[in-house]
């Protein structure tokens, strides 16, 4: 089986931080990532493929990604590498909002199945209710920049509204070198009320060479510590005694 690539090394020092008093219920066999915003472009999709590569290449997990994303760009991306005839190291499934809940019950029925969710960039429909409700852990890329503080706020009231119990997960992405620091510090005080802010991911076009295959090696120094950030203190717990 080819695997995606990790360059040289994946080895990084990283700083824990807060986890919730709640997650403890990410103890279980399966687990359901969800990836979102209401803010199109945050990087969510390009998230998705990063962390389905970091634990199927890193950890050996046992991955299913489903996109959900209107503009289905994974989806896209894994039928192209499929006619080249590589053979991907994850599934990824196309999914309307009504089929999930058939879908997840027959995923979750296998063993250790880790399900990432590319969640529709739009909050309107009710059909995404029992989606957000599945979720173990919530993932929220986003940017300081007004529009996109405004799309994390209301997809952040509406998750948690609907799921309370898992952890909520904001993600600083593709960070401008001129964004003000007073202006990052009141949002993330913001923020920081709903769920915890990693440290941010800089912006560079290198990203856009993500695949279901491939992750290059000069984004792994912006990236890495990230995803293991997110596995060690989300992802790696041991089941409670």
């Amino acid at each position: 089986m080819m695997k995606p690539s990790w360059g040289e090394t994946v080895g990084a020092s990283v700083s824990p931080v807060p986890t919730p008093d709640n997650v403890h219920s990410l103890n279980i066999r399966n687990m359901v990532i969800l990836l979102g915003n209401q803010k199109g472009g945050a990087g969510k999709s390009t998230l998705t493929l990063l962390l389905a590569n970091y634990l199927t290449s890193v950890h050996e997990k046992k991955v299913t990604v489903l996109d959900m994303d209107y503009q289905q760009s994974i989806s896209n991306k894994y039928e192209k590498a499929k006619i080249l005839e590589n053979e991907e190291p994850y599934e990824i499934v196309p999914v309307d909002l009504d089929q999930f809940p058939v879908l997840l019950k027959v995923l979750t029925n296998n063993s250790d199945e880790t399900v990432l969710v590319d969640l529709p960039g739009k909050m309107d429909d009710d059909d995404l209710i029992p989606v957000i409700h599945s979720g173990n852990l919530i993932l929220c890329p986003f940017s300081y920049d007004e529009f996109s503080v405004d799309s994390t706020l209301l997809f952040a009231m509406v998750t948690t509204k609907i799921n309370k119990e898992a952890p909520l997960v904001f993600i600083p992405n593709r960070l401008k070198p001129n964004v003000r620091y007073d202006t990052r510090t009141e949002v993330d005080k913001v923020l920081a009320k709903f769920g915890t802010i990693t440290p941010g991911i800089a912006d560079r076009i290198d990203f856009q060479r993500v695949t279901t295959l491939y992750t290059p090696a000069i984004v792994l120094p912006a990236i890495l510590p990230i995803l293991q950030l997110i596995y060690d203190n989300y992802i790696n717990k041991e089941d409670p005694k």
